[in-house]
């Protein structure tokens, strides 16, 4: 459990976190999302997923 802790706070899973969180807040709050972010934040998904599936392989 304590392993599983430390490997989810490095800093790529801790900026997926928080884009995610920004990403959810301006959905909910209704404020629109510029395509700028959406960029950004659709390529830093598919990079953490990305690296995930590799490092399980």
């Amino acid at each position: 459990m304590k392993e599983k802790l430390c490997k989810l706070i490095d800093v790529k899973s801790l900026v997926t976190l928080t884009l995610t969180g920004v990403m959810a807040y301006l959905s909910i709050s209704g404020r629109e999302v510029s395509e700028t972010f959406k960029t950004i934040y659709v390529m830093i998904i598919g990079f953490y997923f990305g690296t995930q599936t590799t490092k399980k392989q």
